[in-house]
């Protein structure tokens, strides 16, 4: 009996476990911007504040400039960033940043694809009024080697084509990065409340994580500096980040409207999603 007992307990302590992720997606607003009392320089802090709280394991920024990258970087070491400028494929213009935690995670492979006919040049897609990209990530966890591919995006603002068309070729870039059965996580500022542009990936698995996790609200998540002040309401039109999952089951969604020590964190309150891997 002693034997078969010292077999199990060698049999489970072989056995991965599973560890609670927690992702953050916060467009950032870009720091280039004169914003007045709303720009970079006066919430630079709060975003720390809001980093430093949270704690997240990986988080996406949307709109993310040189100097807002560096800032991160600088006060964050523990972070690796992935992702290039959208104008040029190196630093130019805004980056759809991938920050993940090098003690939790390591990095199997990464990519970046602009949203458009011409995915792997730097290139405007359709309607679009600005380049676009995806900055796509393979991390593998440190601790029981369990796979997550974390995809970042901002669809256009402008153009209703390249919006649509854009989540046909994600769903596909994903399919072709994205192993079978590798659980799937995609945030970003989607300039869209869920509308049937989304099908493609419904179609695929992907779930809209806001609505499918049990702890979850409905608040606003683009505030304009305020005049949409993260309430409950308006027949969702200002939800317009979102996260989209495949392969996990969400437990908690939050839209970060809390006072990190500036009245608005950027013109967008970033999101956060928990989950079990």
């Amino acid at each position: 009996m002693a034997s078969a007992i010292a077999i199990l307990a060698s049999i489970a302590s072989c056995t991965p476990g599973t560890q609670e992720i927690k992702l953050i997606s916060y467009n950032i607003r870009l720091g280039v911007a004169d914003d007045g009392n709303n720009s970079w320089n006066f919430r630079k802090n709060a975003t720390f504040n809001m980093l430093n709280a949270e704690k997240p394991d990986a988080f996406g920024l949307q709109e993310a400039m040189p100097m807002q990258l560096a800032f991160i970087e600088e006060n964050f070491p523990q972070y690796k960033r992935i992702g290039v400028g959208r104008d040029d494929g190196i630093a130019e213009g805004e980056c759809m940043a991938v920050f993940y935690n090098t003690e939790k995670f390591e990095l199997v492979e990464s990519a970046t694809y602009w949203l458009s006919e011409t995915p792997e040049k730097v290139s405007f897609g359709w309607d679009a009024a600005c380049r676009r990209t995806v900055t796509m990530t393979h991390l593998k966890l440190k601790e029981t080697g369990k796979d997550l591919c974390f995809f970042n995006t901002h669809l256009d603002h402008r153009g209703p084509v390249a919006r649509e068309e854009s989540v046909k070729l994600l769903q596909r870039l994903m399919d072709e990065f994205a192993d079978n059965g590798t659980p799937v996580v995609l945030c970003g500022d989607m300039n869209s409340h869920i509308t049937p542009i989304f099908d493609p990936l419904f179609t695929d698995g992907f779930v809209n994580a806001r609505d499918m996790a049990p702890i979850t609200d409905s608040r606003n998540t683009y505030n304009a500096w305020g005049e949409y002040d993260g309430q409950e309401g308006n027949d969702g039109m200002m939800v317009i980040d979102h996260f989209f999952t495949k392969g996990i089951v969400p437990k908690s969604f939050r839209t970060l409207t809390q006072d990190y020590g500036a009245p608005y964190i950027s013109d967008h309150y970033p999101i956060e999603l928990t989950f079990d891997l």
